[in-house]
């Protein structure tokens, strides 16, 4: 779930993977590169959800849910949607990737 873990098991798997794509905290993070020439890399793609909203969710609910400390249901945030990608090219033929992209739309 941490970064530095995400980046050990990368390096451990780096010579059977074309690609590993971190995900959990919902935060793209801008740590993309290519490990060992081999393998595209980030700790975290990030999410497809509210850019307004805590991890996804409804801003005024966890602020609530912080302040009182009360078990609540959250709700998902539905209102200005971003979504967060990488695009990785790579050799079909050798499996080894030539580059990762950050996008946002």
């Amino acid at each position: 779930e941490a970064t530095g873990e995400k980046r050990a098991l990368s390096l451990y798997l780096s010579e059977y993977t074309t690609a590993f794509i971190g995900t959990h905290t919902h935060v793209q993070t801008a740590d993309e590169r290519i490990i060992n020439s081999k393998t595209a890399y980030i700790s975290d793609v990030g999410m497809v959800g509210s850019m307004d909203s805590v991890i996804g969710v409804k801003k005024e609910e966890i602020i609530k849910h912080l302040l009182l400390s009360l078990p609540q249901k959250f709700k998902v945030a539905k209102e200005n949607i971003l979504a967060n990608c990488v695009i990785v090219d790579f050799d079909e033929k050798t499996g080894r990737a030539h580059s990762i992209i950050r996008y946002n739309f």
